[in-house]
């Protein structure tokens, strides 16, 4: 598919494959308690970089969620994860990838921060923070971060790979709810149709991501569908995950994706919320919305929000009067 970018995009495009050449270290990053459009996204550039002969690892503040393990089947050793801070401050360049602010990195900001080498930005969100200097490819009309890597290879001529469309089509299928989304456009399933054309199974990835789940998640659902609360005058509805239960079925954040999915599939609802308590008196809100209602809006007046309709990766909190990165995934507000 012939894919038309403006003249920005393209000289972005080229100044990060400029930047990128074998034998450097590179380090790929994004957001605590990375998400399908993350690892998705690092996944896919690691592939078409190694494609081209640059060797790239994975240096994320938090660890792969295990249902995205099969990511790395092919690539052992790519996930450096765990060694973050001593890949990061041994680095040539650091890319970082669906976010565009240092407090979503974590206990990594400061060493992102400190290295002194070129960082780029890769990134579909609109975002008030600040990352060092380095070349910057972002476009809030994106549906997924999966979509510029996947323009950053076309501009520059990048085989796609079985494996890297692999990764990226989880990166779009993840953050436009498998096509459902209103961030789904026509050039994302243009993009989606060249993934598929390298003859991957969208129904085998399917699985791997949403039909794997371990037997404590449709318990936890259940537990936290019971606190639904709905106030069908003004269009809003809510359920609070039940204080300890993530760690009562040994789950982790990324095991709420989608529940807060059920309260904003009522008839009639304009907003939907769900509540966890993060750590002792501080409560985190992610927030999806139906129809015109501009979520992002609403949550930047408390700090956080980076999606119009919805706000889902890891939230700024207002905690002591202050805002503060909070730890844990999914965007959204949260309070102390």
């Amino acid at each position: 598919m012939k894919l038309p970018l403006s003249h920005h995009k393209t000289e972005a495009a080229k100044a990060i494959a400029d930047l990128l050449m074998p034998g450097q270290r590179v380090c790929l990053t994004t957001h605590v308690n990375p998400d399908g459009d993350g690892l998705g996204s690092e996944v896919g550039l690691l592939h078409l970089l190694e494609a081209q002969g640059i060797t790239a690892v994975v240096t994320n503040p938090s660890p792969t969620p295990p249902r995205f393990d099969f990511l790395f089947e092919d690539l052992p050793g790519a996930d450096k994860s765990r060694e973050a801070i001593k890949e990061l401050r041994r680095a040539d360049v650091i890319v970082v990838l669906d976010i565009a602010d240092l407090g979503r990195l974590g206990m990594l900001g400061d060493t992102v921060r400190d290295r002194g080498v070129p960082v780029v930005c890769i990134d579909h969100h609109v975002s008030p923070g600040e990352l060092p200097p380095g070349p910057r490819y972002v476009d809030p009309s994106a549906a997924a971060t999966g979509e510029l890597v996947f323009e950053i290879g076309r501009v520059n001529e990048w085989p796609l790979t079985r494996e890297a469309a692999r990764a990226l089509y989880v990166a779009i299928m993840t953050d436009t709810g498998s096509f459902r989304f209103s961030n789904t456009h026509p050039r994302t399933l243009r993009i989606a149709a060249d993934l598929l054309e390298t003859g991957i199974d969208p129904e085998s990835i399917y699985l791997d991501v949403y039909a794997n789940a371990p037997e404590g998640r449709p318990r936890l659902l259940a537990d936290t569908l019971q606190t639904l609360v709905v106030e069908p005058d003004c269009g809003l509805a809510w359920v609070t995950v039940p204080p300890g239960a993530i760690e009562q079925y040994g789950l982790t954040p990324d095991d709420l994706e989608g529940i807060v999915e059920h309260p904003r599939s009522i008839a009639g609802m304009r907003l939907a919320m769900l509540f966890r308590e993060i750590s002792q008196g501080r409560i985190k809100v992610s927030l999806r919305s139906v129809g015109d209602v501009n979520v992002a809006e609403f949550a930047h007046q408390f700090g956080g929000g980076r999606s119009r309709q919805g706000c889902r990766r890891g939230p700024v909190g207002i905690a002591g009067g202050g805002a503060g990165a909070d730890p844990g995934g999914g965007e959204g507000l949260s309070s102390g």
